[in-house]
């Protein structure tokens, strides 16, 4: 096997807990059920991944309030608590993370879907965003995974060779993407997992 001499993180649902469940739950007292519809017909993924592609917030809530504006009240609840969605750092990863840079074997970069407006708040919360040789952000790119030019716009920022690379992501699109362009890709499911599989790329952690 190639050594692989980068690897490149994912963010959210790797290293960073985000959930809108923190959120919504509560507004709905409780009632999964609503919640579910709302994310479901409403503000949807696909939404929200819009605005991970550079469409401004404010614009987006527009739109929707537009369109529900019998939901006024919860649209705005989405980027207007966003802060409150962050659960936390994945502290087991960030581990994991830490000592892969600390080992300086490896390039170490990150590859978000996340928005420009929302990620400064993130990196106010995140102090291991800093240790990062870079980070690409698809809001400031204004494309996102799985498409590829945001993986291109990676490889060629940090001379990243694929095949001497390893790409780390809990959404296997993103991984399904990745590996179309020559790039090893885990997906990941959890903390102890991943270090198993970066067995597998010689990597020890």
């Amino acid at each position: 096997m190639t050594n692989i001499n980068t690897i490149i993180f994912d963010l959210g649902g790797v290293l960073i807990d985000w959930n809108p469940e923190y959120v919504f739950l509560d507004a709905f007292q409780g009632d999964r059920q609503k919640m579910q519809w709302f994310f479901d017909t409403i503000c949807t993924p696909d939404w929200n991944e819009n605005q991970d592609a550079g469409y401004p917030l404010a614009q987006a809530t527009q739109d929707l309030v537009e369109k529900f504006p019998e939901h006024e009240h919860y649209i705005r609840l989405f980027y207007g608590n966003w802060e409150t969605m962050l659960g936390g750092a994945i502290e087991d990863t960030v581990t994991i993370l830490d000592t892969l840079i600390k080992s300086k074997k490896y390039k170490v970069v990150a590859l978000t879907n996340w928005s420009h407006e929302t990620f400064p708040i993130a990196q106010k919360h995140f102090e291991f965003l800093s240790w990062f040789d870079g980070i690409v952000v698809s809001g400031e790119e204004k494309t996102r995974k799985p498409f590829k030019e945001i993986y291109d716009i990676t490889l060629n920022r940090f001379n990243i060779t694929p095949e001497k690379s390893v790409f780390i992501d809990d959404n296997l699109r993103n991984i399904e993407a990745a590996t179309a362009l020559g790039i090893n890709s885990i997906h990941f499911k959890n903390s102890k997992a991943l270090i198993e599989e970066l067995k597998t790329y010689k990597i020890y952690v």
